[in-house]
């Protein structure tokens, strides 16, 4: 067997709407129960999610106050007024603040932008900001993803006379701020058609209200903000995205260029995936770590030689933000494991002085990955006794919900169900990891803390074409409310298996299935290759692909999860080295099991669990239900073996099945043998056996214990007699069976148990143990 890491759950699609979506459409079954799950389960929804290329983007005047805006953003232009664009530090941020930025200087407007600073300054407007726009002569500010909890910085723009805009699309609170305009999907009052821009979102409809016509220009920008933000990639966003990766691939801006150059990304080649992993990051480690200012002037800048420069800043500084959260994420492993272990643990609060309080959210995320729990990471001021920090929760636990019943404790505190953001004196972190805790196991079970995992179809590797996954493709972008399609290849064989990569830390595998065959990647699954036999069941869960290599296309699966529902054989007969088998076996699920005392102590070094078995009730008596089994010897009869298999489950047999040359190796001699032997001792004898047994075996061809052998049987039978050495036939002349020797029939056992279990095909050798174990296990 081989556990999956997580619970998979295969949506159940409702089967009349997938084949309307067929017959309507004119698609495949795969394509028309992914766009069901999905929730487009009639003919016109699906059509208009696939088929909009002619889309229009809504009227950017739907918005409430966008007139008032326009209007009097085109006075301050008019009138030469200087007006400050204020913008967050994330990179839904930096490129709201660039749009805006190239929207203004292209209609001449006197525009400079300002983003707070993290650390010394917080998120969102501030009455220090303001004042300072009002010092250097500021009369309009246009805030962009931000502002729309800014109640005390709104009444303070107001009092120094300066006009505030407001653009955002964070969650409004029952009070607004009272300003000249709010431009923002969510109000309670909105007509607009679409809930879920981004911040760059709305700051393109406003941008779009100024010009006059769709900013085709600014669409690269606002397509990285809106994936980086993780807003739904539906509706308006998945035009957004869908037209910005296009400009993107072709972009002529000086600072993505500069950028993804560094990254080594080619730009026909980029995809919402590019933004997401290699842009975005790059973009917010900027402001993670210091002033977001550089990656708004990299989006800005005209000249080849700041780009550059500044691409190379911006990409250290990604290189440093990995460093510092690598570091950090091993701390906190660290602590957890020796401070808060998970048995004791539903909810993980972890803190150190001196973690950058701009990556907690970050390493949150990663413990959250590992250990499957709600976490809080911390970066503790210890001089200003205060902690400050990012939680990150797990389905079934609202972050929210229950941070707010410590309110108490959290002066400072916001989020959602599944994140928040808070601060908190140092005094009270014990007091809330413990209430959290209580929370967690009154609200959580045993089953809450393995993941699930949403898949989309049940497929076989047959089912797998080329033609099938571009089909699929044409649900792309990927991203919020429609994740890249997951999928489980059921009951798929191996036909290749091997570790790779430079560390060889990834997997590679070749599944299939009546003959059609399916390569596999699996990063970060190096180690499954020593967990899975060659002869096993798989199921497995991936992201379908299409790899081209030298112009030859063919379809592979990215592994995400690898799951075995039946007893594996792994055949290790005749390894050389004891080390191998450890590597394949781990001590805490395995029991090594001799069924001989000479060869106890050569197992015993490599695993404590080496149970020495010399009677059936022994064998009956041993508990190895989900353990790993290892057969380290032969038994001495067959009927040992199915002694301790009977009635029990274990998941995976290794069989090595160790033997010493001078106890079982040697063949049977025939009756030939045995007949030319007798003759010998008839014609030659008596003669003495210790001196003259080497010559007749090498007479013969023989081994030594082949004489040694029928000696011990004729001896036994009373054929021969031994006189101080001397072998001679014995007085007694009486026929008898050779099988009435008891050392010929346990040579003939031995024999047979050799040919059965030591020599016998993996395949013979696993029908054999499906005979045994084939009641306890339902499939």
């Amino acid at each position: 067997m081989l556990h999956s890491k997580t619970r998979w759950n295969v949506r159940q699609s409702d089967e009349a709407s997938v084949e309307e979506l067929i017959n309507g459409l004119n698609i495949s079954s795969a394509l028309a129960t992914l766009l069901v799950n999905r929730g487009f389960n009639t003919v016109e929804s699906a059509r208009y999610f696939l088929f909009d290329e002619k889309k229009e983007f809504h009227d950017p005047f739907l918005l409430k106050d966008m007139d008032l805006a326009v209007s009097r953003i085109q006075r301050a232009i008019k009138n030469n007024e200087s007006i400050m664009i204020f913008g967050d530090y994330d990179a839904d941020g930096v490129t709201s603040t660039t749009v805006m930025m190239r929207t203004l200087t292209s209609l001449g407007a006197d525009v400079q932008f300002y983003i707070p600073n993290r650390f010394t300054e917080g998120y969102g407007p501030n009455v220090p900001a303001f004042q300072y726009a009002n010092d250097i002569g500021v009369s309009l500010i246009i805030t962009v993803d931000t502002g729309i909890a800014a109640i005390e910085p709104a009444q303070a723009a107001k009092e120094m006379g300066i006009d505030l805009i407001i653009t955002d699309h964070h969650e409004p609170g029952p009070i607004l701020p009272e300003c000249l305009a709010i431009i923002h999907p969510k109000l309670p009052d909105s007509r607009y058609p679409f809930k879920e821009l981004a911040g760059v979102g709305v700051a393109f409809k406003l941008a779009h209200a100024l010009l006059g016509n769709v900013p085709n220009d600014l669409l690269e920008f606002v397509a990285i903000g809106t994936v980086a933000d993780l807003v739904s990639l539906t509706d308006e966003n998945r035009l957004i995205v869908k037209k910005g990766l296009k400009k993107l691939q072709s972009t002529q801006n000086l600072g993505i260029r500069s950028l993804i150059s560094l990254a080594n990304v080619k730009l026909a080649e980029m995809t919402e995936e590019t933004i997401g992993f290699t842009i975005a990051p790059r973009l917010n480690a900027v402001g993670r770590l210091d002033s977001a200012d550089p990656a708004v002037e990299l989006l800005l800048t005209e000249d080849a030689l700041e780009a550059e420069a500044l691409a190379e800043e911006i990409d250290q500084m990604n290189k440093e933000r990995q460093s510092i959260v690598h570091t950090m994420a091993e701390e906190a492993i660290q602590q957890v494991e020796a401070e808060y272990p998970i048995e004791d643990n539903p909810v993980i609060v972890v803190g150190k002085e001196g973690w950058n309080p701009g990556v907690v959210g970050i390493v949150a995320s990663r413990l959250v990955e590992k250990y499957y729990r709600p976490v809080i990471c911390l970066s503790f001021d210890s001089q200003q006794g205060i902690a400050k920090g990012s939680a990150r929760s797990i389905t079934g636990f609202d972050l929210f919900h229950n941070l707010s019943q410590s309110r108490d404790i959290l002066p400072h505190f916001g989020g959602h169900p599944m994140a928040a953001g808070m601060t908190l004196k140092l005094d009270d972190v014990d007091i809330l990891r413990q209430r959290l805790i209580q929370l967690a196991k009154e609200q959580l079970n045993e089953d809450d803390f393995i993941p699930i995992t949403d898949l989309d179809a049940e497929l076989r590797v047959a089912d797998v074409n080329l033609e099938m996954i571009a089909e699929i493709q044409q649900l792309a972008p990927f991203g919020i409310d429609n994740p890249k399609p997951k999928v489980m290849l059921k009951e798929a064989n191996v036909s290749l298996l091997k570790r790779i990569g430079t560390n060889k830390t990834h997997l590679k595998i070749t599944l299939e299935d009546n003959d059609v065959t399916l390569d596999g990647i699996g990063f970060g699954f190096g180690e499954y290759a020593e967990q899975i036999s060659m002869d096993a069941s798989l199921a497995i869960v991936g992201e379908l692909s299409i790899n081209e290599w030298n112009n030859i296309k063919k379809p592979q699966v990215f592994i995400q999860d690898i799951r075995i529902q039946e007893w594996q054989l792994f055949d290790i007969r005749g390894a050389k080295r004891l080390d191998t088998i450890v590597t394949h076996v781990h001590h805490e699920t395995s029991e090594w099991i001799v069924f001989n005392k000479e060869n106890y102590d050569k197992f015993l070094p490599y695993n404590p669990n080496v149970s020495l078995i010399l009677s059936d009730e022994e064998a009956e008596n041993i508990i190895l239900d989900g353990k790993h089994v290892v057969f380290c010897d032969l038994p001495p009869q067959k009927e040992r073996i199915e002694a301790i298999l009977r009635g029990k489950s274990p998941e995976r047999i290794y069989c090595h099945f160790y033997q010493t040359n001078d106890i079982f190796s040697m063949a049977t001699p025939n009756r030939d043998h045995f007949k030319w032997y007798y003759a010998l001792i008839a014609k030659r004898g008596p003669f003495n056996l210790e001196e003259r047994k080497a010559e007749v075996a090498k007479f013969k061809g023989w081994q030594v214990s082949y004489i040694d052998f029928m000696t011990e049987v004729f001896f036994e039978l009373e054929f021969v007699k031994i006189d101080n050495g001397m072998i001679s036939l014995s007085d007694a002349k009486q026929k008898r069976d050779l099988s009435e020797s008891q050392a010929f029939c346990i040579k003939q056992q031995q024999v047979k148990l050799e040919n059965e279990l030591l020599y016998s095909k993996a395949g013979q050798l696993k029908d054999w143990f499906d005979g045994l174990l084939q009641n306890a296990y339902v499939n």
